[in-house]
């Protein structure tokens, strides 16, 4: 479960500190410390190493990142599924194209709701699409891949466009 605490931004430090303790109260926190049982907890302190990313509300980046990439899971499941009816079943094909054409894919379980709505047809297509894209997710989605990629797609675009703006403001003291 996660738990968080305002911090003032005065209290902010790029090094960890050090946990300077009295009778039960950390005192480098700004708030009051108590443990739950105070004859069996010992007081705990907040370092975290990683960066706090400020403006996301309750969300972390990462719960926005798995939004967007479950929204993607149903983007995926309908090419799939596209392509599976163009192939065997053109009149349901043509049905889901007209859908498309009509509802945008922007959310993943909007679309997949409208959809079970409009006719019990499109419902079938709509539980397709569900199953689809959780197996896609939970079976055939390379997760190391797209961490290798993403971390080589980002040092080579710092790369680049640090070296563009060398190349642009080199080339302009000239």
């Amino acid at each position: 479960m996660e738990s968080s605490a305002f911090v003032p931004a005065s209290q902010f430090s790029l090094f960890p500190t050090k946990p300077h303790t009295t009778a039960n109260r950390p005192t480098h926190l700004p708030f009051k410390f108590k443990p739950w049982k105070s004859t069996t907890c010992r007081p705990t302190t907040l370092q975290c190493h990683k960066m706090y990313v400020p403006g996301f509300g309750e969300a972390s980046p990462e719960a926005k990142a798995a939004k967007h990439l479950h929204d993607f899971f149903t983007y995926v499941a309908v090419r799939i599924v596209s392509a599976q009816l163009q192939s065997y079943n053109p009149e349901a094909y043509e049905d889901m194209m007209q859908f498309l054409e009509t509802h945008p894919l922007n959310d993943g379980d909007k679309f997949c709701a409208d959809l079970m709505r409009e006719s019990s047809t499109h419902k079938t297509l709509a539980l397709r699409i569900l199953e689809v894209r959780s197996a896609y997710c939970k079976n055939d989605f390379e997760w190391d891949n797209l961490q290798r990629l993403s971390l080589k797609m980002m040092d080579d675009r710092n790369t680049r466009l640090m070296r563009d703006y060398v190349s642009e403001t080199t080339s302009s003291e000239k």
